[in-house]
């Protein structure tokens, strides 16, 4: 019997006008699945298909105008469209929990952490006062938050993007769910939080019989964590199967391209697989298949009506008129990132430190520092990509912001095309600021909400006097290379998904034509195919214009296919690094190893998982000796006195370990 039976569910929003007279946008139009307990069932699709409107609609937290316009929710034999709403918030949070996509806009940033995981708990259990505040900070542990006392008193603002999804999880957990729709739950996770987050979702399926929706962009996840899988296009679903069997042979023309999308180190250097177009807007009058106008396969046929749902076998259906899955060429890259930059390097970092002052007292006097970067050195030449991989809280985007002089470094040098940045005062800085760019983590919290798209993509040109006169053609086509109509340049932020968003943020960064780019996390939240589109984007202008990129990310694949050098950092240090063969191929450190092993395959093949035994250390007490030997399964007695110095394993792979050989 299924927990939760979704029949036909439609969400329809009024549309004003807009040039095209007043319609009805139909982002969720007839959708139908049942989740069983204890099955997780995994929702897949590119941003914009709907696959977040129905999590919302199931939970009843529609957007303003939205409704649920038909269809049935049946929750353990409940109809939940029915209830009226005193009724619903008994389900909400309590028998139904959720995660939601972006950590930073659904906590309170007026609230401590502890606050809000205790309101959870005082509202769906008897818990109150010592014992709740226990219980929250047992939760934060249990997603894998280190130091959790403290945590608990500190804001969301204090938090990087990866615990705060972590405490988003630790309240959705709060409330005990029978069924728990996570919205991309480990997208601002990096691979080894992400293991541990799902072991704990697997743990608590088998033992707790909850059920779990899964909505992700990561097949990896999906092939890790899933029973059966919905292929989610324009609002409604176009392939479902069991995991085996779609992971052996996905038949619908949209799920082929999804895989031939996936980035790898065989098509390093060439380009990825990309889907054409876009999702059609919601407001689309569809008289056929809803993908006709973006399929190599499609026929006649396919635009006259829409495809019925035909059965394939093994629990296997999709729909689409072809007798077989298309098969679609994928480019074997010749791109070679072991060798050596023979250009002097662009940007040149030496003994960076980023030390935050932890003050006490009435009068705020200093009694340590937070240690967020701690002595890194970093070359990166024209042309060349370096990506800097670890653990959320391990000091890369604070390494990045203070190579921009965003954050100002406590000591070492900065050299930007031989200018040294550290010394420059701000207005000395301006001039520079169009050589050196960045795209943020979170593009909702870095985009101007009052600004319409094309004035926030315009705004840096006119500040930095890049280009002459009407800005609105090169706004149009920076638009239209990130993947996004031209015509979206008149809508604000609000009016995207998380996925469109990110493009818009890149859009922005390259309107400066900068010659470094760093990009903190720029293709978290992209679902594969429009991460195919941006990592080619990014390939093609790093070819044309020698661009260099300081690639911040948690994404192996991604580093696999577009890095030429990686540096793996932990607790503020960096602990090895070299060319992406040297350090992918043959990690010599057990962090870059354990790292490499906790990333999820669509294949079920790796390297055996090696699970890192405690939390993190707090940047502000680091342990003496090697910080990392307090969960090193091969630490001896010289790793807890002292820090190991450098040892040069190849041509150019550098590790930090009195191990490594």
């Amino acid at each position: 019997m299924s927990l939760l039976a979704v029949r036909d569910l439609a969400i329809h929003i009024p549309q004003g006008d807009s040039g095209r007279g007043v319609g009805v946008a139909r982002p969720v139009d007839g959708i139908s699945f049942d989740i069983a307990a204890g099955e997780c069932y995994a929702l897949l699709g590119e941003s914009g298909c709907g696959k977040s409107m129905t999590a919302l609609g199931l939970m009843r937290l529609l957007p303003p105008g939205a409704r649920a316009a038909s269809g049935t929710v049946s929750f353990a034999g409940r109809e939940l469209l029915a209830l009226p709403e005193s009724s619903m918030r008994e389900y909400r949070g309590g028998q139904i929990g959720m995660i939601f996509q972006e950590p930073a806009t659904s906590l309170n940033p007026v609230l401590t952490v502890g606050r809000q995981i205790i309101e959870a708990l005082e509202l769906h259990s008897a818990l109150r006062g010592e014992a709740a505040r226990e219980r929250a900070m047992e939760l934060l542990a249990q997603v894998g938050i280190p130091d959790p006392g403290r945590r608990l008193d500190e804001f969301p603002f204090q938090l990087s993007g990866g615990l705060r999804q972590r405490v988003m999880i630790a309240i959705a957990l709060a409330g005990a769910p029978k069924l728990l729709i996570a919205d991309e739950p480990t997208t601002a996770l990096d691979v080894t939080i992400q293991a541990q987050v799902l072991d704990l979702l697997d743990e608590l399926r088998r033992t707790q019989g909850m059920a779990l929706l899964l909505i992700t962009h990561d097949l990896g996840v999906v092939a890790r964590m899933a029973d059966r899988i919905g292929v989610m296009y324009a609002g409604q679903l176009v392939e479902e199967a069991p995991r085996a069997a779609f992971f052996a042979r996905a038949a619908h023309p949209y799920s082929v391209r999804l895989f031939a999308a996936l980035p790898d180190a065989q098509r390093r250097g060439g380009a990825l697989a990309t889907i054409p177009g876009s999702v059609p807007p919601a407001d689309t009058q569809h008289g056929g298949c809803r993908f006709v106008e973006r399929c190599g396969e499609a026929r006649e046929d396919c635009r006259r009506a829409p495809p019925p749902w035909r059965e394939l076998g093994a629990g296997q259906r999709l729909r689409c008129v072809l007798e077989r899955a298309p098969e679609v060429s994928t480019k074997v890259g010749a791109g070679n990132t072991a060798t050596t930059p023979v250009a002097p390097p662009l940007l040149d970092v030496q003994d960076l430190r980023v030390h935050f002052p932890i003050r006490r007292g009435v009068l705020q006097r200093q009694v340590g520092a937070v240690r967020a970067v701690d002595g890194i050195a970093l070359s990166l030449a024209p042309g060349r990509t370096l990506a800097l991989v670890g653990e959320s809280g391990c000091g890369k985007t604070t390494a990045g912001k203070a190579l921009l002089q965003l954050i100002r470094p406590t000591a070492g040098s900065v050299l930007l095309d031989g200018a040294e940045l550290t010394t420059r005062s701000t207005a000395e800085l301006r001039p520079l600021r169009a050589k050196m760019q960045m795209v943020f983590q979170d593009p909702f919290a870095s985009l101007n909400p009052r600004l319409r798209v094309g004035e926030i993509i315009a705004e840096g040109m006119r500040a930095l006097g890049v280009g002459a006169g009407d800005t609105a053609p090169r706004v149009a086509a920076l638009l239209q290379q990130v993947g996004l109509r031209p015509e979206m340049a008149a809508r604000y932020p609000h009016e995207f998904s998380g996925g469109q968003r990110q493009r818009i943020a890149i859009a922005r960064a390259l309107a400066v034509k900068p010659q470094l780019l760093v990009c903190d996390e720029p293709t978290s939240a992209l679902d594969v195919s429009v991460q195919a589109q941006i990592l080619n984007l990014l390939s093609d202008l790093q070819r044309e214009l020698g661009l260099a990129y300081l690639f911040i990310t948690h994404n192996i694949a991604v580093v696999d296919y577009l890095a030429h050098q990686v540096a793996v950092m932990y607790l503020g240090r960096i602990v090895e690094c070299g060319s992406a063969d040297e350090v992918l191929r043959s990690p010599r450190h057990p962090y870059t190893q354990a790292l490499l092993a906790a990333v999820p395959r669509i294949d079920g093949a790796g390297r055996e998982v090696v699970k890192l035994e405690g939390d993190m250390p707090s940047a502000a007490n680091p342990p003496a000796g090697c910080h990392f030997h307090p969960r090193c399964p091969i630490a001896g007695e010289e790793c807890k006195r002292d820090y190991p110095g450098e040892t040069r394993i190849g041509a150019t792979q550098v590790v930090r370990c009195f191990k490594a050989a």
